[in-house]
């Protein structure tokens, strides 16, 4: 079996790959080793800057159909409600970013929504294939997979989870450090008895540890998070968890009633020494791994897969040099390195869920493809930066952006020929951009900015012939 680009792993990284590729046109085949999608709501929280990468995708109606917003937290002590606290700072939405707080929907709500799109593009999703080997050649890869014959790629991602078999084959190391050395077990659970308007949270006392009860958004389930000390085995089956709400809360066993699933880690932030080798790269888990606190892990391995996913598409379908490729690691390892750093904050209370965690200032205007021809103040919006949203003479700026293409704004100044694939949006000076030329990126990042055209051709042409 050939295809150019074989996604290893169904989860979110590699879904929403496996959708940015279908729509480019790409051949793409995603594996999975288990027989179904993660059945578990593990990572719930999905940050406003990736509410706009799913608005780009074509799945943003279902995800907020499936989800809603996060409740405010209540503390508990003996029985008793001692008052409300609050998990977030503030935030309003803007003309510029119109998605100001992060939205709750279960993990295994978020992949089935993209497995819809995905198949809806004509992606394809294989179960029950798992990837045991690969070797690969000047011309691409060949995985060889527990049963069933190999399969040849162009390319192959990795985004296999945390433990990653590729990465591990790849002999790629992870540098980081334990955040929390006691384990903390994670259930999606049915409760009678308690209302589901707030995040309930129960503090640690004396030899007891902290246990939350969150209403999970769009549905009748509640996640149970509950931390224990170093070295406790912890009891994952039913009797083991109701047991674990009972010692912690005023909740008796029995009102635990459906155990659905359940889990348990040990926090760790680590990062991958590269996240390309060869004909591989590594994307979200397999190539950093968070605390969950602050809900960062699966935002940042999204957005790693709209990051590469136009970069792939430009090398195999638009003629850009296979060198491209080398910008992912260039763009996306320093930023899961300070996402790392932010998570291990937040979860020591260190960090407030606030600007950061929201995920809308991650930029790279560091980056070998950010070129600024202009010379702006500090604090103006500049190229490497996030493309903020709204309306210019009548047209919605992210209703332009949408879709695998390049698209030119042109404010205040008079816009020069660009290809035909590169749609141009015309209009007067407009809120952060000001005036000027901006080309912005597939990924919602302006790429090329400057007071006239010199220099725009070429730097098109760096990404392929028109």
């Amino acid at each position: 079996m050939n295809t150019d680009v074989l996604i290893v792993g169904a989860g979110p990284t590699g879904l929403a790959l496996g959708i940015d590729l279908a729509r480019r046109g790409v051949d793409a085949l995603v594996l999975e080793r288990a027989g179904t999608l993660f059945p578990g709501s593990r990572g719930k929280g999905l940050q406003p800057r990736t509410m706009e990468v799913f608005d780009d995708l074509g799945v943003l109606d279902a995800i907020h159909a499936a989800g809603g917003g996060y409740p405010v937290g209540m503390i508990w002590r003996d029985g008793e409600r001692l008052g409300e606290h609050s998990l977030f700072d503030p935030a309003e939405p803007s003309e510029g970013a119109p998605y100001d707080e992060p939205w709750m929907v279960p993990q295994w709500r978020t992949q089935e929504i993209l497995l819809a799109r995905l198949q809806e593009l004509g992606g394809t999703v294989a179960f029950g294939r798992e990837v045991v080997g690969l070797t690969q050649d000047a011309d691409g890869v060949t995985a060889r997979l527990a049963a069933g014959e190999p399969v040849r790629a162009r390319y192959l991602v990795a985004a296999d989870g945390g433990r990653s078999a590729v990465r591990r084959a790849l002999g790629i190391g992870m540098t980081g450090e334990t955040v929390d050395p006691g384990p903390t077990l994670v259930a999606d659970v049915r409760i009678s008895g308690l209302d589901r308007d707030n995040w309930h949270i129960f503090p640690p006392r004396g030899d007891v540890d902290l246990l939350t009860l969150c209403p999970l958004a769009g549905t009748e389930d509640f996640q149970v998070v509950a931390r224990f000390p170093e070295g406790t085995d912890v009891d994952l089956t039913a009797d083991g968890v109701r047991k674990v709400v009972a010692d912690r809360t005023h909740l008796a066993p029995e009102d635990v009633t459906e155990v659905r699933w359940a889990s348990d880690f040990r926090p760790r932030a680590a990062l991958a020494d590269r996240f390309r080798a060869g004909r591989v790269l590594l994307a979200g888990d397999a190539a950093h791994v968070h605390s969950p606190a602050g809900g960062q892990g699966l935002n940042t391995s999204v957005q790693d897969a709209y990051n590469l996913g136009w970069k792939l598409g430009a090398v195999l379908t638009g003629g850009a040099p296979d060198g491209l490729l080398d910008s992912y690691e260039e763009e996306r390892r320093p930023v899961a390195a300070e996402v790392l750093g932010l998570s291990t904050g937040v979860h020591r209370g260190e960090v407030r869920r606030g600007d950061a965690t929201r995920q809308l200032g991650i930029g790279y205007r560091e980056s070998s493809l950010t070129a600024e021809t202009r010379t702006v103040p500090d604090g103006a919006l500049r190229a490497g930066d996030r493309a903020p949203d709204g309306t210019v003479d009548g047209v919605r700026l992210f209703d332009a952006f949408r879709g695998p293409h390049w698209t030119l704004l042109a404010l205040g100044t008079a816009a020069p020929p660009v290809p035909e694939s590169v749609p141009v949006v015309r209009g007067p000076g407009h809120g952060a951009y000001g005036t000027g030329l901006f080309l912005v990126r597939p990924d919602g990042y302006v790429g090329w900015a400057g007071d006239d055209a010199t220099g725009l051709g070429g730097y098109l042409a760096r990404f392929g012939p028109a």
